[in-house]
């Protein structure tokens, strides 16, 4: 039996999110003018106006409208914003929306604030079975119209020869661009398991999860760029019919293509059209509103290929660290037509029209762009469009084979995962590792013995600080709440939390080391019986969706100050998608070190005893076991600074002498002195944790120091 402070907590959740996520599409709105929103530029795009109401439409006709005497809000509103459900009757067929001048736009307005306080009683009575999913469901269906609503509107600018700005800055939820790093990284394919699991909310065509074999191959690191593609059109790109799919050659001369859509010559300049107006081509940025066709004939002309949607997606899952823009940029094409996977199955009833309809003479593309919205994107999610269309925010990553004669590595997901990442950091022009990689075994039992030196004070100071704050934490946990802790390790901290929550329903750590995390949940379930312990394998800065375990608040537990490690980018998206993932009600825990002292700092991470440089060889140790380096250990010393203009300790190995050291194909070249920046602590103030909360959707409940050398815990909120 659920009971009712469970089902509230779970409920104010879902009301949180639906408000939060339904405000987006109105916001976009916001500035625009009823003639902004009402035209149509063409048979493909919408008016805004049909996104506003649209959306609202599908709550109404899959939730609302199934309740026993429902009466519609209006009942013209039934077939003027069907998109393409036979199943729901008539509907105005896609080229003729934006002709439909009535309703009003302020009655299209209207017409949301209804629907949402409609929902907002409907959610009160709690989802089951295919109403919770198509709750959801819908939810995500209004970001994918957030992004068209978007990429429609750019189009209906690019119409007019006043080349407008819709907005003073170009809208970024999907998070800043990243820089190009360079290079590519081979995957050993094999048998890869590909498509969605089935846990946390998909798209019904992204499963079922099933196999399929890769032959090896790379995959580029970043997506080409518009610097890149003016070469390509320098070199008479548009012009080669050689380059060119048959089709591909025909749309190109039918059309008059010679650049990517909203680019213009201007004298000797090309300019592109965006969101925020004309201005010149940036060559350093992604190339954007590209076709399939135009995708592939550069591929061919850079004697690469396209990505197959199983090699994308098997290079993301194993090494995503590797990649930049993966999410926030543009859509990235692949080779892959846009078909069912074996064992297909639609949703269940109307929603059964949603995507299995469309399962025929499209491209598929992967990732995600800079119009998607934070927290809507995930490995295996399927877009889809017709091959010469170009007004979506497309791009492309190329791929090639792997280089004939050499014998593939059959590995699993791990080492593949630590090969490819660490190729990548070491191929860097300033070498560098994620401290992720410490983590195996023997590197968290290091980690255990560092915690206990008398230099290093960070474990002592904020175990003590978070005994004496321990009871009032909990205080805020309520019933039936869900711990999640974030790089839990051998989860010693958190037996405090638990001796001090006797309610707490289900503890869920999450770490990368599986032989630490499955020896750290084991004690923890048989020293709290009464406690429901699921464990996660995995990288917290690409968190899966978290079970579905208990009803109560969730709490977020991230100690040690491990949020010290992450760059201060990386830091605000980790905050942001752990509140997503954690729900709109949560509350998180903050370890955090605060700025002190250089000389006390250096001593914490250059111990006498030297267990530090023995944690930080670890690394080297592990590469060499694991992926059979040659990596020489006494040619590597460990060294620790401080580096004070941006606020955080540094452990770097530094090499004594000109070598090569060999990672399977991999040759990386060292200098002597130069050094792989294995981690960074960042220290803080109270302003500097504040902003960075503050800047994630968190604000700042308390925040709480310990006595010299000072630590803080900081408890966070929705």
């Amino acid at each position: 039996m659920t009971s009712p402070a469970r089902a509230a907590s779970h409920e104010a959740d879902d009301l949180g999110r639906y408000r939060t996520i339904r405000a987006a599409m109105p916001a976009l709105a916001t500035g625009l003018s009823a003639e902004d929103l009402g035209a149509q530029s063409m048979p493909d795009a919408s008016p805004g106006k049909w996104h506003l109401a649209h959306t609202s439409w599908f709550f109404e006709a899959m939730i609302l409208a199934t309740e026993p005497g429902y009466e519609p809000v209006d009942p013209r509103f039934q077939q003027l914003f069907n998109s393409y459900y036979e199943s729901l009757g008539r509907r105005v067929e896609r080229p003729e929306r934006g002709l439909q001048t009535r309703p009003s736009l302020d009655e299209v307005l209207a017409y949301r604030t209804e629907i949402d306080r409609r929902m907002a009683e409907r959610i009160g009575q709690g989802f089951k079975g295919l109403d919770d999913y198509l709750f959801v469901l819908g939810l995500n269906h209004d970001q994918q119209h957030q992004e068209l609503f978007l990429m429609d509107l750019l189009h209906l600018m690019s119409k007019s020869p006043l080349d407008p700005a819709a907005y003073a800055a170009e809208p970024r939820p999907g998070g800043p661009l990243r820089t190009a790093r360079g290079g590519q990284t081979r995957f050993e394919g094999g048998l890869v398991d590909i498509g969605h699991d089935g846990h946390g909310f998909a798209f019904d065509n992204e499963g079922p999860r099933h196999r399929e074999w890769l032959e090896p191959f790379l995959l580029d690191h970043d997506l080409v760029t518009n610097g890149q593609w003016l070469a390509f059109m320098e070199d008479d790109g548009y012009r080669k019919p050689e380059l060119w799919l048959a089709d591909g050659w025909a749309v190109v001369k039918t059309e008059g293509w010679e650049a990517p859509l909203y680019w213009r010559q201007d004298g000797d300049e090309w300019t592109v059209l965006g969101l925020a107006g004309r201005a010149p081509v940036d060559p350093d940025a992604p190339v954007r509103h590209i076709s399939a066709y135009e995708a592939d004939a550069y591929a061919h002309w850079a004697g690469k290929r396209l990505p197959t949607e199983a090699e994308w997606e098997s290079a993301v899952a194993t090494a995503p660290d590797v990649f930049t823009n993966l999410f926030n940029e543009v859509w990235q094409h692949t080779s892959s037509a846009y078909s069912p996977y074996p064992g297909f199955q639609p949703t269940e009833g109307t929603a059964s029209e949603y995507n299995g309809k469309f399962m025929a003479n499209q491209r598929a593309l992967r990732g995600g762009s800079y119009g998607t919205p934070a927290g809507h994107t995930r490995p295996t999610y399927r877009n889809f469009f017709y091959p010469h269309q170009r007004w979506a925010f497309m791009g492309l990553r190329l791929a090639s084979d792997a280089p004939a004669g050499e014998r593939a590595r059959i590995e699993d997901l791990e080492t593949a995962r630590f090969r490819a990442e660490l190729v990548a950091g070491l191929s860097r022009p300033e070498k560098s590792v994620s401290p992720k990689w410490f983590y195996d075994a023997a590197g968290s039992d290091l980690f255990e013995d560092i915690t206990r030196l008398p230099e290093y004070y960070p474990t002592r100071q904020e175990a003590g600080l978070l005994r004496t704050m321990a009871p009032g934490l909990t205080e805020h946990f309520g019933d039936n709440a869900v711990l999640v802790e974030f790089g839990s390790g051998a989860s010693e901290k958190t037996r405090i939390l638990l001796d001090s929550a006797p309610t707490l329903r289900a503890y869920v750590p999450i770490d990368i080391s599986p032989d630490a995390l499955n020896a750290a949940a084991a004690s923890i379930a048989e020293a709290y019986p009464h406690l429901e312990v699921a464990p996660m394998v995995g990288d917290f800065l690409n968190l899966a969706p978290l079970p579905e375990l208990g009803r109560g608040r969730r709490v977020g537990f991230f100690p040690g100050s491990t949020i010290g490690n992450l760059e201060p980018d990386q830091a605000v998206a980790f905050l942001a998608n752990a509140r997503d993932r954690l729900g709109s009600s949560s509350l998180f825990i903050l370890g955090v070190d605060l700025v002190k002292d250089p000389a006390v700092l250096v001593a914490a991470y250059d111990d006498a005893q030297g267990v530090t440089a023995a944690f930080n060889k670890n690394l080297l140790v592990r590469a060499n076991r694991e992926l059979g380096a040659d990596f020489d250990l006494d040619a590597f010393e460990h060294v620790a600074v401080w580096n004070a203009g941006k606020s955080r300790m540094e452990m770097h190995l530094r090499a004594t002498r000109d070598m090569q050291v060999h990672i399977g194909s991999a040759t990386i070249a060292f200098a002597r002195g130069e050094t792989i920046h294995t981690e960074s602590s960042r220290k803080f103030t109270q302003a500097t944790v504040t902003a960075m909360a503050e800047a994630a959707g968190w604000r700042v409940v308390s925040f709480k120091q310990s006595p010299d050398p000072s630590v803080a815990l900081v408890l966070l909120a929705a």
